[in-house]
C-alpha cells in the first residue's frame, strides 16, 4: 500500500495519479482509495476539488460519493469500508495508493486505531449543544471534564468536540483525539509520501484556489445541495466553504465576506494538516513534481 499524503492544496492528486501511471508502466496494477472526508459527499464537487470521472485518467477510485449529504462520515465507518477496499484491490495482485489529507481517516486506515463505539441519542443531543450554544460552551465542558484531549483539539471543531463528549459519555476515562504514542502500520508493507510545498507558496495558491471554487459555481452547487438536504446534514453542511457558501445564499455575508472567510479557514486547516502529518514517521517528504520514477526508485 502507498499514502500520497499532506495539506490541502499541495498536489497529492496530481502525484498519485502520475504514481498510479508509473506502476502500470512498470507491469504493476494500481487503484486508488480516496481519504478525504468530504470528497466522500456526493454532490460536494468544487469545494472539495473533486476529480471528475473524465479527470481520473481510467483509474478505479475507492470510496468516492459515497454519502448522501445528510449521512455523518464517521471515522469507524471510513476504517472499516477503506480497509475493505484495500484488501480487494490487494487480493487482485494490485497496489492500492491512499490519497488524501484528513489525518485521522488517513491514520484510521494507516495505523492500528480502536474506536468507541457509537451513541445516537447522545451525539444528537450534543449535536442540538452545539447548534444552540456554539462550540466554545463544548469546549468548556471537554476541558473540564478531559483536560488532555481539550489540548489537542481544534477549540473550534465542533464535530470532534462532539464526539470526545460523547465518547466520556460513555464512559471512557478519555477519548484521546491523537494518534497513540508509538503507532504501529496497520498495514506492513505500506510506502508514506508526503507532499509538501513552502508556506509563502501555499498560503497564495489556497487563496487563488478558493477564489477559483466561487468562479466554477460553488454557490451554484451549494444551492443545488439544499434541495438534497444540505442544511439538515451533520458534517456536510460544515465543511469549509459550504458553510460560507450557505452563509451567503442566507443573506448573512457578502460574497466578498464568504471567500475571505473560507480562505481564512483553509489556512487554518493546512496549518493543522502539516502539523499532523509532520508526526508520522518514516514519511518521505516531496514537492508535488517529484519524478515518480525517481521516488519508486528510492
Amino acid at each position: 500500500m502507498w499514502a500520497v499524503i499532506g495539506a490541502t492544496g499541495t498536489g497529492k492528486t496530481d502525484l498519485s495519479l502520475r504514481l498510479v501511471e508509473e506502476l502500470r508502466r512498470r507491469g504493476r496494477a494500481a487503484e486508488i482509495v480516496n481519504a478525504d472526508a468530504m470528497q466522500l459527499y456526493r454532490g460536494m464537487d468544487i469545494g472539495t476539488a473533486k476529480l471528475a470521472p473524465n479527470q481520473r485518467r481510467g483509474i478505479a477510485h475507492h470510496m468516492l460519493d459515497v454519502l448522501d449529504v445528510t449521512e455523518d462520515a464517521a471515522v469507524a465507518w471510513y476504517q472499516r469500508d477503506a480497509r475493505a477496499a484495500i484488501d480487494d484491490i490487494n487480493s487482485r495482485g494490485a497496489d492500492a495508493v491512499l490519497v488524501g489529507g484528513s489525518g485521522l481517516y488517513v491514520s484510521s486506515v494507516l495505523y492500528d486505531f480502536r474506536f468507541p463505539p457509537r451513541d445516537e441519542r447522545t451525539r444528537a443531543e450534543l449535536e442540538a449543544d452545539l447548534d444552540r450554544d456554539g462550540p466554545g460552551v463544548l469546549f468548556a465542558r471537554l476541558r473540564e471534564r478531559d483536560p488532555e484531549t481539550a489540548r489537542r483539539i481544534d477549540p473550534r471543531n465542533g464535530r470532534r468536540l462532539v464526539r470526545a463528549l460523547e465518547v466520556l459519555a460513555q464512559g471512557e476515562a478519555t477519548h484521546g483525539a491523537s494518534l497513540p504514542e508509538a503507532p504501529v502500520l496497520a498495514h506492513p508493507a505500506s510506502r508514506l509520501i508526503g507532499v509538501e510545498l513552502p508556506r509563502d507558496v501555499l498560503v497564495p495558491r489556497l487563496d487563488r484556489r478558493v477564489e477559483q471554487m466561487w468562479a466554477a459555481g460553488l454557490l451554484d452547487e451549494v444551492s443545488g445541495l439544499r434541495g438534497r438536504g444540505l442544511e439538515g446534514g451533520v458534517t456536510a453542511r460544515r465543511a469549509i466553504g459550504y458553510a460560507q457558501a450557505l452563509a451567503q445564499l442566507e443573506g448573512e455575508l457578502s460574497e466578498a465576506e464568504a471567500i475571505a472567510a473560507t480562505q481564512a479557514l483553509t489556512r487554518r486547516y493546512a496549518r493543522r494538516q502539516v502539523s499532523w502529518f509532520r508526526r508520522y514517521g518514516d514519511v518521505r517528504w516531496v514537492s508535488p513534481d517529484v519524478d515518480v520514477a525517481t521516488l519508486m526508485a528510492e
